[in-house]
């Protein structure tokens, strides 16, 4: 199996406290992200949520915040419950200009995941992750000016 990270970047219209904001505030990432019942952007916060493709199996996602610099990085555990394996989600903010803001994503750990299990394939997450941060991100935060 691939045992490489995903690593994606996107360069979005916004200062980086906005980008910092939608990423660590419950109430806007429900707009874009997923609607979790909790979430603080605190090292050893536990959230979790339930997804997965519009007509398959809805899995327990849990999710451990494990670093926290802010407006700088965010990094959470993510996991399956009932699945073995454990992938690392980060999210790296930096400031191209006053109103500009690149998002770094790297997710490793994935190879982790049973490999007879298609939904958890890699390139399943490289094509959630250009959805759920390439274009729902992207248009909620240019939706904001």
């Amino acid at each position: 199996m691939d045992n490489q990270a995903i690593v994606l970047e996107w360069t979005f219209n916004g200062p980086v406290s906005k980008v910092w904001t939608a990423l660590t505030d419950k109430d806007e990432m429900k707009k874009w992200y997923f609607d979790l019942a909790e979430f603080k952007a605190e090292k050893g916060f536990v959230f979790s949520f339930t997804a997965g493709p519009d007509s398959g199996i809805q899995y327990q996602h849990i999710c451990e915040v494990t670093d926290v610099i802010p407006q700088q990085k965010l990094s959470y555990s993510w996991r399956y419950e009932g699945y073995a394996g454990t992938s690392v989600v980060s999210f790296e903010l930096s400031s191209e200009s006053k109103d500009k803001t690149t998002v770094k994503l790297t997710h490793s750990g994935i190879d982790s995941f049973p490999e007879d299990n298609p939904d958890l394939a890699k390139a399943n997450f490289v094509e959630g992750w250009n959805a759920i941060i390439g274009t729902s991100l992207k248009e909620y935060l240019e939706s904001q000016h």
